[in-house]
């Protein structure tokens, strides 16, 4: 129980910031005092309501409510203290209240200029659906070929072939060592899901008939595979998915209205990047590998080459 009221006061934690930077009121009748602080009624609701369900109804009752009207208090005890220390005014602090603010702003002006022009109605929902039912219908078999290598170099080279025009089944029949499928070009004929290893079938469902994978590692060696058909199951009904398309759309509606805002703002600010600087930053590679040699092992000296 101690691990889930740490959770809830982390959450509530993200509210900390004073009544006065909020601009909250003192509305209500005052539920506790911590010195001259007041919380009222009114603060407990902002932040009970900025609970998930879950943690809503672990609180919902007598007990419960007196548990977090005592995380509450928690959390301006600590405010307090904090400030009484003068955290408030170290150069960190202020960093992160500029970071904060900047994010915040950020946020009301998406919310503004994107969000709320992303709406996606019901109408937009049902004819997508219309139009993309195939989408949403299982697939109950695959028919696929493919052709089987022991290495992934030799995976890379069938692949170099087969782009630059040599046909699949000629290539399986010469390489592949499923020897039982190649004498016929690499058909192992229709399959449906958990006949196969799962690598094999993911790499098989993303395909359309007549695509081509790359290498596809599995316990066997590596895979070469191509779809020639699929047999689809029964669509899917709309009620079932229309939440799962209405959230694509707004996606998708968001991505665009995103991209079309900032072409339209780039027009009004001067950018300069300083690519020679850019040029000289570390990777993350490399800094990951400054950060597994210890000090120690820095400090050897290095071998010297042989000849």
């Amino acid at each position: 129980m101690k691990k889930i009221v740490l959770i809830v006061f982390v959450v509530t934690a993200l509210f900390a910031c004073s009544k006065k930077e909020m601009g909250q009121t003192n509305a209500g009748p005052f539920l506790a005092k911590v010195g001259s602080a007041r919380i009222t009624q009114a603060d407990y609701d902002r932040e009970f309501q900025a609970l998930p369900d879950y943690a809503k109804q672990m609180f919902d009752n007598g007990a419960g409510k007196e548990k977090f009207l005592d995380e509450i208090v928690k959390k301006e005890i600590l405010y307090q203290e904090a400030l009484k220390k003068g955290m408030d005014k170290s150069p960190d602090f202020s960093k992160k209240l500029e970071e904060f603010k900047k994010l915040t702003l950020i946020s009301e002006l998406l919310q503004k200029e994107i969000m709320s022009k992303a709406a996606v109605s019901d109408k937009d929902v049902r004819e997508y659906y219309d139009k993309h039912k195939q989408d949403f219908a299982s697939t109950s078999q695959i028919k696929a070929s493919h052709i089987l290598v022991k290495t992934e170099k030799e995976a890379e080279d069938i692949e170099a072939r087969l782009k630059k025009g040599e046909k699949f089944e000629d290539i399986a029949r010469k390489e592949s060592i499923d020897k039982a499928s190649a004498k016929n070009g690499g058909d192992i004929g229709y399959f449906s899901k958990g006949q196969l290893v799962p690598e094999f079938e993911r790499a098989a469902a993303a395909l359309t008939p007549g695509q081509i994978s790359a290498p596809v590692k599995t316990a066997f060696g590596y895979h070469i595979i191509k779809v020639v058909d699929k047999k689809m199951g029964p669509v899917v009904d709309f009620d079932r998915v229309k939440d799962i398309i209405s959230q694509r759309l707004s996606g998708e509606k968001q991505k665009e209205a995103f991209d079309q805002y900032m072409t339209d703002l780039r027009k009004n600010y001067s950018v300069e990047v300083n690519k020679e600087a850019l040029a000289k930053l570390p990777t993350p590679s490399e800094e990951g590998k400054k950060a597994a040699e210890s000090p120690a092992e820095a400090a050897k000296p290095k071998e010297a080459p042989k000849k």
